[in-house]
């Protein structure tokens, strides 16, 4: 078995925990050997096992190690990616049993992804790096999504949409087809994407407008 540990020892880190403890009842592959955070003192432990440090001890760490980044904010996600610098740290996609891919040969699969249970992901769509489809999120046919992005329970992205890096999705919103999120943007929970949004902007509601704070 493969050595595992994941960055990120709160809820969500604990729910990817069960999540690899999933996937090795249908066929051993992880070893999970505890995790990383940089909030969390070492040898702080939860019911799935233990904090081995941060950041400095992930690039010390004497031997290859697959890590999953169970973090849902897109720019401290890459800015972990950015700090590790070992080369022996590596970035499987981890990805549910019961996942639906309709057409698993037409689909483009980057590193770092985490697609987690009740997820339908449609036929010739083009996933990046390093992105969360948190639980039962659907993805359309054709859709393409960059780098960094997180998707929350129940999220919804239609048809030929196009979404670029950094984006936050709250749970239950929605994008409508062929629309186009660029960079950096936050959809709230429960919100109806019906155009194209502008960069850096927190859209809410139904239909989804801008919120400033």
């Amino acid at each position: 078995m493969k050595k595992i540990a994941i960055y990120g020892a709160g809820g969500f880190g604990r729910e990817i925990a069960c999540l690899i403890n999933k996937i090795n009842e249908k066929s051993p592959v992880w070893e999970l050997v505890g995790f990383f955070d940089d909030g969390k003192a070492k040898g702080t432990k939860n019911e799935y096992g233990e904090v081995l440090g941060g950041i400095n001890e992930v690039n010390e760490y004497p031997e290859d190690l697959a890590i999953a980044i169970a973090i849902a904010s897109p720019k401290i996600v890459e800015k972990i990616v950015s700090n590790i610098t070992s080369s022996k740290i590596y970035y499987p996609n981890i990805i549910a049993p019961d996942v639906i891919f309709i057409d698993e040969a037409n689909i483009q699969l980057g590193v770092g992804n985490i697609i987690t249970f009740g997820c339908i992901i449609s036929c010739n769509v083009n996933i990046g790096d390093f992105n969360i489809f948190n639980w039962a999120v659907t993805v359309g046919h054709d859709a393409s999504i960059c780098n960094y992005n997180s998707f929350m329970p129940d999220v919804k992205i239609s048809g030929e949409v196009i979404i670029g890096n950094r984006n936050f999705f709250g749970v239950n919103s929605t994008v409508l087809q062929q629309i186009k999120i660029g960079n950096d943007t936050i959809i709230g929970a429960s919100s109806l994407v019906l155009r194209k949004t502008k960069d850096g902007m927190t859209y809410v509601g139904n239909p989804a407008s801008i919120i400033k704070y």
